[in-house]
């Protein structure tokens, strides 16, 4: 946030917090479908899927698309939807590899293909929810990059470039312009890429494709978390409290909890991301930010906010401060941080002091699966009859379509197009082992803010990540 905008007293952000629920509004909305019953007995399909998010659901719903005879299993440890598919900001984009800037810097050979695959996997998005008669209230709106600070226009004007030259559709704004779109004070200009994302109900989105799902003839059982796998015989295992499954294959959707492959603990780490939602805004309210054509935003500082518009027109207002514990457990204790509310709901009010008696209705936090690549990674286990996908870094809405079809893909046993891709057969570099993970990520993270209060001045410690080709500014 540019520092000549004036800032919103601690006062006025206890009031605007003081009746905010620690709850994820999504979840807490009426007509949340009734539990499926928990697996009790034995039993076999030719595919289980582990996690009932995105990733396991699109994976059920495109293995039965593709051969409807195919015996599917989805075994979920909470209610569909529970975890990271039902707490984010409800942004579907078309990129699969975490934005074109990450996916220009890792995959150059091959980010024209990485760039239509995306936008043919948020096409095929788009006809499911019209196909299955999903209600999540999908917006393709596009998406509004703005910069807060002269600094962050260098980037915006190369994005624009970039994203152009590949035939997206997006306008380069001036401080006005962009002023016009969405009325913050902080806006020094923007680019609009007008059909590469789309808002949405994320939490109506899961409950829709369970609902695709057993339309389909999927068995989702819920509360029956996997304890174990057992791959000594000719089909895995699937040992859950009261219940097994013996599956042909099987697919592993779990994201941050994915601590069934041992393997990949040394590539992933769960960053808790927080979010705040507020009372609906009044038609004199909204009509003084404008926000006409229902953009989502986000701003293109290191440490970013994302922002957008509900159906019923309240504000998400989420990112800025992703947290990482040391030692990387996740308890349900840290969906909640009272510091990081104050934070956001203070840079809510900066940035639209014209909702100054705006208050906050909900207050949340989760867990985001992030690797050193940030954008997913893919690859299977025991001998073949198990994949994954994990990795996806906070913008897994619309890629985790893209990983069900290369964990499918992977299962088959045979190359296809998306398995060639190096995108695909290629992993991130691991984490060290903790205490040096803690350390090497609460540097990367300090320096970040650094680098945001230095005009985006990178330090010694990030231009060595970069060197190394594990930079990151967002």
């Amino acid at each position: 946030m540019g520092s000549i905008l004036p800032r919103v007293g601690a006062a006025a952000i206890r009031r605007a917090l003081v009746d905010a629920a620690p709850h994820v509004f999504w979840l807490d909305q009426g007509g949340a479908p009734e539990p499926r019953p928990a697996l009790t007995a034995a039993e076999s399909a030719d595919l289980a899927v582990v996690g009932g998010g995105f990733s396991g659901l699109w994976t059920a719903l495109i293995a039965k698309e593709r051969d409807p005879s195919c015996d599917v299993v989805v075994l979920e440890a909470q209610t569909v939807g529970w975890a990271a598919s039902g707490r984010n900001g409800g942004f579907c984009a078309a990129s699969i590899t975490h934005g074109l800037a990450n996916g220009m810097e890792r995959f150059p050979d091959e980010i024209a293909e990485l760039d239509r695959l995306g936008r043919v996997n948020l096409d095929a998005i788009e006809a499911s929810v019209r196909r299955y008669d999903i209600d999540c209230a999908f917006e393709r709106t596009g998406e509004l990059s703005v910069a807060t600070a002269d600094w962050q226009m260098a980037g915006l004007v190369e994005h624009h470039a970039a994203a152009a030259e590949l035939g997206h559709t997006v306008e380069l704004l001036d401080a006005s312009a962009a002023r016009a779109e969405v009325n913050s004070p902080s806006y020094v200009g923007g680019v609009w890429d007008r059909d590469g994302c789309a808002m949405l109900d994320p939490a109506r989105l899961a409950w829709g494709l369970r609902e695709a799902c057993l339309r389909l003839g999927v068995r989702v059982y819920e509360h029956s978390p996997v304890l174990r796998i057992d791959g000594s015989g000719e089909r895995l295992v699937l040992h859950t409290p009261q219940g097994t499954v013996d599956a042909a294959r099987v697919a592993l959707g779990t994201g941050a909890h994915s601590s069934l492959l041992r393997r990949l603990r040394h590539y992933l780490v769960p960053v808790y991301d927080y979010a705040l939602m507020t009372e609906q805004l009044s038609p004199a309210q909204l009509e003084s930010i404008g926000w006409r054509n229902r953009q989502g935003v986000g701003d293109a500082s290191n440490m970013f906010h994302y922002y957008r518009l509900t159906s019923d027109n309240r504000v998400l207002w989420g990112g800025y401060d992703a947290v990482y514990y040391n030692g990387g457990r996740i308890t349900p204790e840290r969906d909640q941080r009272p510091d990081t509310f104050r934070i956001l709901a203070g840079n809510f009010f900066t940035t639209f002091p014209q909702l100054a008696e705006v208050r906050f209705t909900h207050q949340w936090g989760g867990v985001i699966d992030t690797c050193s690549r940030f954008c997913a990674f893919y690859g299977h286990a025991y001998r073949g009859r198990l994949a994954y996908a994990v990795g996806y870094t906070g913008l897994g809405v619309g890629a985790t379509r893209f990983g069900a079809q290369v964990m499918l893909d992977l299962l088959s046993g045979e190359q296809t197009p998306l398995t060639r891709l190096r995108m695909v057969r290629t992993k991130p570099l691991p984490f060290p082992p903790e205490p040096v993970r803690s350390g090497v990520i609460q540097l990367t993270r300090w320096s970040i803010a650094q680098a945001d209060r230095h005009d985006g001045r990178r330090n010694l410690w990030l231009r060595m990540l970069d060197r190394l080709g594990l930079g990151f500014d967002s």
